[in-house]
C-alpha cells in the first residue's frame, strides 16, 4: 500500500482543472461525507471528511501529509465524485443504503503502480455512529477507477470495468485454491463463469474497436447513434449472462459447505450488477435520448 507516499509527490498545479459540475442532493451528500481510506506501508488509514485520522492511531507522517496536501485531497474527492456521476451507477443503485447512512461513503483507494496517476477505488457505506466501533459491518457498494491526470474516459470507461471483472475472476480462483475448496462440485460453475467472462472480454474488444472512443453527439447522425447503441446493448447482454452464471454459483455456495466463500462471490456479483445498471441508466439511456433527438435533426 503506497497511496499516501505517491499522493505526497503530486503537485496540484500539474493536474488538469476539473470541470464545474452541479451535484444533486444525493451526490452533494456523498461529497460532504466522503471518507478516504489511504494506505502507507502495511497500514490502511481511515480519514474523515475534514482530514483527520480516525483509525488506527495517528502517525506523525500521516498527519503532516494531511495538513500539507489538504488542497490536493479536496481535488481528489471532487474528482472521485465527478467520476461516479459520469462513469458509474454505484451511487444511484445504492442510494437507499447511502441515504440511510446520512450520505457516508468510504472510498478505499488502491494505487495501480502508476506513480500516483491511476487508482482503483472500492466503495462502502456505513452507519456514522458505528463507523469506528463496528467498522467490520460496512456494506460494499461497488468500485470505480480514477486517472488523476485525465478526466475523460474512453468508451465510457467500459474497458476498465471489464478488465477488472476478468482480474477479479482470477482472484476468486486463487482464493478457492488457497482454501483447498476447488472441489468437483464447483468445477462446472467455475468453468461456466470462466467461459462467460472470456466471451465478454473478447466481445468487448471486437465491439469497442468499431466505436468512437469519445462520443461527439453533435457530429453523429441518427443511424450512427442507433448502431453505437446496439453495440453497447449487446455488451450488456453478455454481462447479464455472466450475472446469471455468478448468481447460480453464489446460490450453490450458500447451500453447501462452502458458504464462507460466498461473500467473495457476492461482491463480484455486485460489481456485475452495478455495471449492468450503468449500461441501462447512463450509457444506453444517454444514447436513447440522443437518438430520439437525432430523429428531429436528421430526418
Amino acid at each position: 500500500m503506497n497511496e499516501i507516499e505517491e499522493l505526497s509527490k503530486i503537485d496540484l498545479s500539474e493536474l488538469p482543472q476539473l470541470k464545474q459540475m452541479l451535484f444533486d442532493d444525493l451526490y452533494q451528500s456523498v461529497y460532504k461525507n466522503l471518507h478516504l481510506e489511504l494506505g502507507s506501508g502495511p497500514v490502511l488509514y481511515l480519514i474523515s471528511p475534514n482530514y483527520s485520522v480516525l483509525t488506527p492511531a495517528q502517525a506523525d507522517a500521516v498527519v503532516e501529509f494531511l495538513k500539507r496536501k489538504e488542497t490536493l485531497l479536496d481535488y481528489l474527492k471532487e474528482a472521485v465524485v465527478q467520476n461516479l456521476i459520469l462513469y458509474s451507477a454505484v451511487i444511484d443503485v445504492n442510494s437507499y443504503f447511502i441515504e440511510q447512512n446520512g450520505g457516508l461513503v468510504l472510498a478505499r483507494l488502491r494505487e495501480r503502480d502508476s506513480g500516483g496517476r491511476l487508482f482503483e477505488i472500492k466503495f462502502y457505506t456505513h452507519a456514522p455512529d458505528e463507523l469506528i466501533s463496528h467498522y467490520e459491518d460496512k456494506i460494499y457498494i461497488g468500485r470505480d477507477f480514477l486517472d488523476l491526470f485525465n478526466s475523460a474516459r474512453k468508451y465510457f470507461g467500459i474497458k476498465e470495468h471489464i478488465q477488472s471483472l476478468k482480474l477479479q475472476y482470477n482472484r476468486l480462483l486463487e482464493r478457492i485454491d488457497s482454501k483447498q475448496k476447488k472441489s468437483d462440485d464447483l468445477k462446472p460453475f467455475l468453468q461456466e463463469i470462466k467461459e462467460s467472462v472470456n466471451e465478454l472480454a473478447g466481445e468487448s474488444v471486437s465491439a469497442l474497436d468499431t466505436l468512437p472512443p469519445v462520443m461527439d453527439f453533435g457530429k453523429l447522425c441518427g443511424n450512427d447513434l442507433i448502431a453505437v447503441n446496439g453495440q453497447y446493448r449487446s455488451l450488456n447482454h453478455f454481462l447479464i449472462e455472466l450475472h446469471d452464471a455468478v448468481d447460480e454459483f453464489e446460490c450453490r455456495l450458500r447451500a453447501s459447505d462452502h458458504a464462507d466463500f460466498a461473500r467473495y462471490v457476492t461482491k463480484y456479483k455486485k460489481d456485475i450488477t452495478n455495471l449492468i445498471s450503468y449500461f441501462n441508466i447512463k450509457i444506453n439511456g444517454l444514447l436513447t435520448r440522443s437518438i430520439s433527438q437525432a430523429k428531429i435533426r436528421h430526418p
